[in-house]
C-alpha cells in the first residue's frame, strides 16, 4: 500500500508543479565586450607615469557646489558658476571663482603649499591659515582647505617606500534607460601604511580602475582615524591637445557631508606658469581672519 502511494505522488507532483509554476522576467546582465587585466605593479607605474608627466594645469571650469546630508536631513544645492583653476607642481595653487552673469570675482585663492589666502570680495572679507587643518571647525566651509582640491585633481604618485595591495570587484549597476543591468569589474589599489611598532596596516587611499580600459575612475583618502576624509570621482575621460584628463572631477568630504562639481571646459598642460600667478595680495581694509 505504501509503494502505490508513492508511485502516486511521483506521478502526482509533475503534474502539480506544472500547474503551478510562474515565470517572470528579470533584468539581463550585460557583459562588457573587453575585460582587460594588470598586475599591481603596472597599475602602480601607470599612475606614477600619469602624475609624473603633468607639471602645470590652467583650466577654465564650472563649479556646482551642494552641502548637507543624512546627518542634517537636507541638502542645499548653490547656483553653479564658472571660474578658473591654476596648478603648478610641487603644490602651488590658484582658484578662482566668479560672480554669475556679472563674471567679478566672487572669491581668490592662492596658495603656496604651506599657507593659503581667501579673499571674498562681495563681503569684504578675507581668511588666512594653513594649508592643514589643525583644529577642525563647525564650518566645513573653512575645512575646504587647498591640498583638498590638489590631491583631488591629481592622483598623487606611489613612493617606492609604499605599501600597496591589489583586489578585484564586480559590481552590478542598473542603466536605467536600457533597462537592464550593466556589469562593471575593477581593480582596487590599496595604499597602505604600517602603524609605528605594530603589523597593523592602515589604508592611506584607494584607487579604483575600470578594467575596462584600466584608467582610475575613483580615489578615496583616508584620515589617521581610517574614515573617508576625500573621495574623488572621475568622470568621462577627453582629449585637451595631447593629454588625456577627466572631463568633470567630483570632490565629495562625506564627513562634513558637501561635494564640489568641477567640470572641465578647457584645459592647458604643462604651461608655464609664472610666480606671480599664484601670488594675491589682501587689500587694505578687508576683515581678515586667521584660521588654523
Amino acid at each position: 500500500m505504501r509503494k502505490r502511494w508513492i508511485q502516486a505522488m511521483a506521478m502526482l507532483l509533475p503534474a502539480l508543479t506544472g500547474c503551478l509554476k510562474h515565470t517572470r522576467k528579470v533584468m539581463q546582465v550585460s557583459m562588457p565586450g573587453v575585460v582587460m587585466s594588470a598586475s599591481g605593479s603596472q597599475l602602480v607605474d601607470s599612475i606614477n607615469k600619469q602624475y609624473d608627466a603633468i607639471d602645470s594645469l590652467n583650466a577654465k571650469v564650472e563649479f556646482r557646489a551642494s552641502a548637507g546630508g543624512a546627518k542634517k536631513g537636507k541638502v542645499t544645492d548653490y547656483t553653479s558658476f564658472s571660474g578658473y583653476i591654476l596648478l603648478r607642481k610641487p603644490e602651488n595653487l590658484r582658484v578662482l571663482g566668479l560672480v554669475p552673469v556679472l563674471h567679478t570675482i566672487a572669491f581668490d585663492l592662492a596658495s603656496d603649499g604651506q599657507t593659503f589666502k581667501l579673499y571674498i570680495p562681495i563681503k569684504n572679507k578675507a581668511i588666512v591659515g594653513s594649508n592643514s587643518v589643525t583644529v577642525q571647525s563647525t564650518n566645513p566651509i573653512e575645512n575646504l582647505r587647498p591640498n583638498i582640491f590638489f590631491d583631488s585633481l591629481l592622483i598623487h604618485s606611489i613612493g617606492p617606500d609604499e605599501l600597496y595591495s591589489i583586489t578585484n570587484q564586480t559590481k552590478t549597476v542598473q542603466d536605467s534607460k536600457k533597462k537592464r543591468l550593466i556589469v562593471q569589474p575593477d581593480y582596487d589599489l590599496n595604499v597602505l601604511r604600517k602603524q609605528p611598532d605594530s603589523n597593523e596596516l592602515i589604508p592611506e587611499r584607494v584607487i579604483h580602475f575600470s578594467r575596462i580600459d584600466l584608467l582610475p575612475y575613483e580615489e578615496d583618502i583616508y584620515d589617521k582615524n581610517g574614515d573617508i576624509e576625500t573621495q574623488a570621482l572621475y568622470g568621462p575621460y577627453q582629449t585637451f591637445g595631447t593629454a588625456k584628463f577627466p572631463g568633470i572631477i567630483t570632490i565629495r568630504r562625506p564627513l562634513e557631508e558637501y561635494q564640489i562639481v568641477i567640470t572641465i571646459q578647457k584645459l592647458t598642460v604643462n604651461q608655464k606658469l609664472n610666480d606671480n600667478q599664484f601670488q594675491m595680495k589682501i587689500p587694505a581694509g578687508v576683515q581678515t581672519r586667521i584660521i588654523k
